[in-house]
C-alpha cells in the first residue's frame, strides 16, 4: 500500500512541476502516473549504473555531475511517456530539482514513519 501512495505522491510532485517551469508540461493525470512509474523505474534500474560509470566526473565536480544526471534521468523520461514534454536539457534539470524537493515535501507530510523498516 506504500508504495501505491508514494507512486501517487510522485505522480503529484510530476503535475506540480509545470507550475513552476513552464518549458516542462504534462498533460493530465494518468501521463503523470506512467511518468511516475518510468522514472520511479529508471532511477532505480539504470540511474546507479550511471552513477558508477561516472563517479571519477562526480567527484571532480564535487558531486555537481549528480544534477546533470538527475536532469538526464527527467530528460529521458520525457523522451520516453507521451503527454510528459521537457523542452530543453536546462530545464530538465530544474524539473528534475524541482520534482525531487516537491516529492521528498510531500512524502514526509503525507507518508508516517511508525518505525517498521
Amino acid at each position: 500500500m506504500r508504495l501505491i501512495l508514494t507512486w501517487f505522491i510522485n505522480a503529484a510532485a510530476l503535475l506540480a512541476v509545470p507550475y513552476l517551469i513552464h518549458s516542462v508540461s504534462v498533460t493530465d493525470l494518468g501521463a503523470a502516473l506512467v511518468a511516475a512509474l518510468v522514472l520511479g523505474l529508471v532511477n532505480t534500474l539504470i540511474r546507479p549504473i550511471l552513477v558508477v560509470l561516472t563517479l571519477p566526473v562526480t567527484v571532480l565536480s564535487l558531486g555537481l555531475f549528480i544534477f546533470i544526471l538527475n536532469g538526464f534521468m527527467f530528460w529521458l523520461v520525457a523522451q520516453l511517456v507521451d503527454g510528459f514534454h521537457v523542452a530543453n536539457f536546462w530545464a530538465a534539470i530544474g524539473g528534475a530539482l524541482l520534482y525531487s524537493v516537491i516529492s521528498w515535501a510531500l512524502s514526509t507530510l503525507l507518508l508516517k514513519n511508525d518505525g517498521h523498516s
